[in-house]
């Protein structure tokens, strides 16, 4: 065969082979449909606003190969108000996404959807992911579970903690690593360790909050009750306005069988940001302990008004109206419920 020829026919293999792997690459890569294509700041907007068919678009979106990592972070945050199978199915594929920024927020999904005792088996595996943050965003996700929640994933833990506390050792002293080595302590019960890394930390930062908080909780711990209670009121002297002060003082006092005086921290921390769905949430859930239902049933309207995707705000208020007999404001909730998430959890198990 000349050489000539024998060039064109290996061009034309070449050729042939080039074609064969773009058939199969396009034939094997997802068509993503124009209408869904372009669905992303409706579903979005849907899923804040807890409108009608908002579980749909937002599982839509989430299936989608070609979303940016902006776009995919903006949507697993809404997906916690949206349970079902699906979701924990996108959630977790997510997992594996191979943005680390993705993973982590996906780890954050899973919190929201999988209650505490059954989140280990999910978030245990990265544990070992190939990146530090993604490895970190484990171990905040499942401490302060207890040995048996952790089952399996209790030993791993422990050893992704040990490798986190030499890291944060070796790091420039600041207030943030001394009040993660602060958290890392209280985990493992080791009161003393933990104390000395929040003064640390006060010392550095004297306005960290969530450190004087975590700081009355240990004093609590090693029975110092008093000494807690006196820090508190010291830092609610001098910052009487502090909602999120407020907020600690009243589950303080909730803590220590305290629920009536418990209501004025918890109410005025709501006071001094009504916008707040947690401190309001707490103030509720106070509320119907203390037998005032229709006072914590306002609290719970107040955050569906003012945040309609709420599902926890939700789902709490149909179960306070079911107990004192509101029937009619049940069904309504648990249609608007339906519309927004037909395989939601609470529906499937009869709310």
């Amino acid at each position: 065969m000349p050489q000539s020829r024998r060039y064109l026919l290996i061009s034309l293999c070449i050729l042939l082979a080039i074609a064969l792997a773009w058939f199969f690459m396009r034939s094997t890569t997802p068509v993503v449909p124009e209408a869904i294509k372009h669905g992303y700041s409706d579903a979005l907007t849907k899923t804040r606003a807890g409108q009608p068919g908002a579980a749909r678009v937002l599982y839509q979106q989430l299936g989608r190969p070609d979303l940016s990592v902006k776009q995919r972070l903006g949507l697993l945050a809404e997906l916690p108000n949206y349970p079902s199978p699906q979701a924990l199915k996108l959630a977790d594929a997510d997992m594996h996404n191979i943005s680390v920024d993705v993973r982590v927020a996906a780890i954050k999904s899973i919190v929201g959807l999988v209650p505490t005792g059954q989140r280990s088996l999910l978030l245990g595996p990265m544990l070992d992911d190939s990146d530090q943050s993604v490895r970190l965003a484990a171990v905040n996700a499942l401490l302060g579970l207890s040995p048996d929640d952790l089952g399996l994933y209790f030993g791993p833990l422990q050893q992704a903690i040990d490798v986190w506390e030499l890291t944060l050792k070796s790091e420039p002293e600041s207030a943030d690593t001394h009040y993660q080595l602060a958290r890392l302590h209280l985990h493992n019960a080791e009161l003393k360790e933990a104390q000395q890394a929040l003064e640390r930390t006060l010392q550095l930062e004297p306005g960290n909050l969530p450190a004087l908080v975590m700081q009355i909780e240990v004093l609590d711990k090693q029975g110092q009750s008093d000494g807690a209670r006196q820090l508190l009121a010291k830092q609610l002297q001098t910052q009487p306005d502090s909602a999120y002060l407020q907020h600690a003082l009243g589950l303080w006092l909730l803590h220590h069988g305290q629920s009536e005086f418990a209501l004025l921290g918890l109410s005025k921390a709501v006071e001094l940001e009504p916008d707040n769905k947690d401190y309001r949430y707490d103030l509720a859930t106070t509320l119907h302990g203390e037998e005032e239902q229709e006072a914590a049933q306002k609290q719970l309207q107040e955050i569906v008004q003012r945040h309609p995707a709420d599902r926890k705000a939700r789902v709490l208020l149909i179960n306070y109206w079911k107990e004192s007999g509101q029937l009619q404001n049940v069904q309504i909730l648990l249609a608007q419920l339906e519309q927004m998430n037909p395989d939601d959890p609470a529906l499937q198990q009869g709310l």
